[in-house]
């Protein structure tokens, strides 16, 4: 007779895990999130079926699963408005009208980081003295 088959719970913690340190790269989190939650499942069903002795382990995984996917699903909203209130929009259709002049995409880049500088009284450019 084999062992139990804990592998899929313990992978479901794991995935997690790392769902929760990607959550702000919005597809990473959303990702992992989701295979965690599949993973939890199977192994909790296996758990059930006493194929597994590792039940609450495929359990944790799911609930942080899910915490990666809310968490991943919140940081999307942030950075939609983030990009909304920096001007993110208006300097792509700028950069997109450039086409491929040089200077004209530089001058919308610059156009950007001024109001940018402007709005929230920080800089995008490095500084004399900054690494």
């Amino acid at each position: 007779m084999t062992g139990p088959r804990n592998g899929t719970g313990t992978a479901a913690l794991a995935v997690a895990v790392a769902g929760l340190a990607l959550c702000w790269s919005v597809l990473g989190g959303l990702a992992c999130g989701v295979v965690a939650l599949i993973l939890g499942g199977v192994g909790r069903a296996r758990a059930t079926r006493r194929e597994a002795d590792n039940g609450p382990i495929a359990v944790a995984g799911m609930a942080l699963g899910t915490a990666a996917v809310v968490a991943s699903v919140a940081f999307a909203v942030i950075w939609g408005l983030a990009w909304r209130d920096s001007g993110g929009a208006a300097y792509l259709d700028c950069a997109m009208k450039a086409g491929d002049d040089q200077a004209a995409t530089q001058a919308c880049t610059e156009k950007w980081f001024d109001g940018l500088q402007e709005k929230f009284g920080v800089s995008p450019r490095p500084t004399r003295g900054s690494t």
